[in-house]
């Protein structure tokens, strides 16, 4: 299909679009009674309505029908709670449960920590802008450069080669023994981290260093008046007066977590005891073929992000209501 045959598709979807929102119009605006207005409201609501229960409920009920089924693609039986018994009792899969509980327990605390104490050390420096925009680069980066970056900090040769890992040439400038930190476990999980972390500290200091800004400069010097300062003006001060910001933040990065993928992939490829849910998930659907045990993962996932995700929208609503 050439490229002015997808435009005339396009101009085509574009002209029926509008067309059957102004038949809908037409025909809504000559009801004006409540019920007419009701119809008008399921008018626009209905084709919203019917996307979100094909294309989020229907394979989300799907999801969970699976789960209760064995490996099988076709015709797969039924095994009942077998798959979620498996996940959390079978050797590997409680390693994997236990690489996501690092995950999800680390990441957010050290990234939004780093993050809150880079804001306040910069805010208002000289070299403010510049100092955020070096701890905002790595956010711009995908977590697979982001990973293959890191790959080379973690390269890993014997002590008698050159180096081309930055983290082992410093040990052999120590005296030190070279480490493989990819392959070592359990440590190598923390790297992994190291990386996410990477990331996420930039976008923790964006949003905590905003709302620092909109902390009033009167409840500043007041406090500063009273003789608070440093430490505990940080604590009773600042802290609370961005306690909102501060949940979102740790929130966001949880939910971004509890998906990470990429940089498993990438680094080690789920190797070494490195797995976690999210990757657990694609090698068991796409390379084991285990439809029924890939199902239960996607299933305890969203068990796991669905509550964080309506405390997220709480608290967001409370910081827009501020």
């Amino acid at each position: 299909m050439s490229t002015s045959d997808k435009l005339i598709q396009m101009v085509i979807a574009v002209v029926i679009f509008y067309a059957v929102i102004a038949v809908i119009l037409l025909v809504t605006q000559r009801l004006r009674s409540r019920s007419g207005e009701r119809i008008q409201a399921a008018a626009f609501l209905g084709p919203s309505l019917l996307l979100i229960g094909v294309g989020l409920l229907y394979p989300a009920i799907v999801t969970v029908w699976q789960s209760f089924h064995g490996a099988q693609t076709f015709d797969p039986p039924w095994v009942g709670l077998d798959n979620y018994k498996d996940l959390f009792t079978d050797k590997q899969q409680l390693t994997v449960l236990r690489n996501t509980l690092l995950w999800v327990v680390l990441t957010p605390i050290l990234s939004t920590g780093i993050g809150l104490v880079y804001a306040v050390l910069v805010d208002r420096a000289r070299f403010e802008k510049f100092a955020k925009a070096l701890m905002f680069l790595p956010i711009a980066i995908s977590m697979v450069a982001a990973s293959i970056i890191w790959k080379f900090v973690y390269a890993y040769r014997s002590n008698e080669q050159d180096q081309i890992g930055l983290l082992n040439q410093v040990l052999v400038w120590l005296h030190l023994d070279t480490f493989n930190f990819l392959l070592e476990d359990p440590w190598n999980t923390f790297f992994l981290i190291v990386i996410l972390v990477w990331i996420q500290s930039g976008f923790a200091m964006t949003l905590l260093s905003a709302s620092i800004k909109g902390i009033p400069d009167d409840i500043v010097e007041a406090a500063r008046l009273d003789g608070v300062g440093g430490w505990k003006l940080f604590r009773h001060i600042t802290v609370p007066s961005i306690r909102p910001s501060l949940i979102v933040v740790l929130t966001t990065i949880t939910i971004a977590t509890l998906k990470v993928f990429d940089i498993v992939q990438t680094a080690t490829g789920g190797n070494f005891n490195t797995s976690v849910l999210a990757y657990e998930f694609y090698r068991q659907n796409f390379v084991s073929g285990n439809q029924g045990l890939a199902t239960t993962i996607a299933v305890v996932i969203f068990l796991l992000v669905t509550p964080v995700v309506i405390y997220n929208i709480r608290q967001m609503r409370k910081l827009e209501g501020r």
